[in-house]
């Protein structure tokens, strides 16, 4: 039988974005009978001191645990030797592993993943989907990343071979799919599968309900919240601004949980301004704290750079939708999020660098529970009708399905 062989950096029990929702697609295929496979390393996202078994089954998903640096994510040069150990260490488990007719799924982290199994996946004529959560190195220069935007040339066209002659590319967003044609990528080897979350554990649960409230001192407030990574695609100066703005209302609290270089960043600067009683950091909770976690703020605000429209798409946007909470789209108005949220009623867009229209959205929504209370339901309507996790998983069984039975043709898809 054809095997799925899954390759990204962080798998189950780790608890980031990409990790839980490749865990819950590898166990919805084993469940449903699949060989299923994943090459990743042996730490925790958050945590690189802990290490992982090497080997080991979990809910009859065979997981491969390859050996890397542990750096961790505080400055890029250390970050760049965890990629590099993951790469060499992932190539060497795939070309030991890989056999005729398997389909490998490599995702992006890190970066580039596909550079690195296609050659392998040509070689033992296996099959390549290239899970894109991100574009990479369109991401980099965008954020002007040193070293990478420098190569940026050499790097994007071997990554644009990798895609070309994959058996297909999926783009977690319209946007993201566009971008791959523009680049060259024949639209017959273009799939748009949404990220997803837990919708079914993430339900709407009301304020007096919510224990997180009373145990984190936010009884009676207007909670303004956050949750997830917050890192260089993520700007924070106008949340920033527009707290300080609303220094005259105690009773509008921001919650900020989750962690990312500009986590520590947003603290740093909340100290600095002398906004600490406004402000609450706390750490990415367990997945079984989600339902509370994320139905603790009345409102959410999702950001995203306007110049790396396209590269990304955050996967909190789904979170907070079945949470039933407005969603604040800090990013540009033609970008696709800011579309969504106008679309279907579930919250209001407003422009980076925009603190006085981000404060007079955050004043009217906490005098008007009744409008707040009507766009978290529109959220939550929005994701039961495009978004749930069910829906996602059948695109992918429905992709996958018919590559596990496919020869893969001479040409490798050229």
């Amino acid at each position: 039988m054809s095997r799925i062989i899954f390759i990204n950096r962080y798998f189950f029990p780790d608890h980031s974005a990409t990790s839980q929702i490749l865990s819950d697609l590898a166990f919805r295929l084993g469940a449903g009978g699949r060989d299923v496979h994943v090459i990743t390393s042996r730490q925790i996202y958050d945590d690189p001191t802990v290490l992982l078994p090497k080997t080991e089954s979990i809910r009859g998903i065979s997981v491969h645990r390859v050996r890397t640096t542990n750096f961790g994510r505080g400055r890029l040069i250390k970050r760049a030797f965890d990629y590099l150990t993951f790469y060499l260490s992932a190539a060497r488990c795939l070309m030991a592993m890989a056999k005729a007719g398997d389909v490998i799924v490599a995702k992006t982290d890190p970066p580039l993943l596909s550079v690195l199994a296609f050659p392998i996946a040509y070689w033992h004529s296996a099959r390549l989907v290239n899970w894109l959560q991100d574009l990479y190195p369109e991401v980099a220069v965008a954020l002007g990343i040193p070293l990478i935007s420098q190569l940026a040339g050499p790097i994007a066209r071997l990554r644009d071979i990798s895609l070309r002659r994959a058996a297909c590319n999926v783009a977690i967003s319209a946007s993201m799919a566009d971008r791959l044609r523009k680049l060259g990528v024949s639209s017959n080897r273009v799939a748009v599968i949404h990220n997803w979350s837990d919708d079914r554990a993430i339900f709407p649960v009301n304020a007096a309900d919510n224990p997180l409230r009373t145990k984190w001192g936010l009884k009676g407030k207007f909670v303004v919240g956050y949750s997830g990574n917050l890192g260089r695609a993520h700007e924070f100066d106008t949340i920033l601004a527009a707290a300080n703005n609303l220094r005259a209302h105690p009773d509008v609290a921001f919650v900020v949980i989750g962690g990312g270089k500009q986590f520590e960043l947003l603290a740093a600067r909340v100290r600095d301004v002398c906004l600490s009683d406004a402000f609450r950091f706390l750490p990415y909770q367990p997945r079984e704290q989600l339902r509370y976690s994320l139905t603790l703020p009345d409102v959410h605000w999702i950001s995203m750079r306007p110049e790396v429209e396209g590269t990304i798409f955050p996967s909190k946007f789904f979170g907070v939708a079945a949470a039933g909470r407005p969603i604040i789209a800090l990013t540009a108005r033609q970008a696709e999020m800011a579309s969504l949220v106008r679309e279907h009623a579930c919250g209001c867009v407003v422009e980076p660098g925009d603190a006085e229209a981000l404060t007079e959205v955050i004043l009217r929504l906490a005098r008007d529970p009744q409008e707040c209370e009507e766009l978290g339901r529109q959220a939550r309507a929005m994701l039961e009708a495009k978004f749930t996790r069910d829906a996602s998983m059948q695109l992918w069984q429905d992709l996958l399905g018919p590559l596990l039975g496919q020869k893969l043709a001479t040409d490798a898809g050229v």
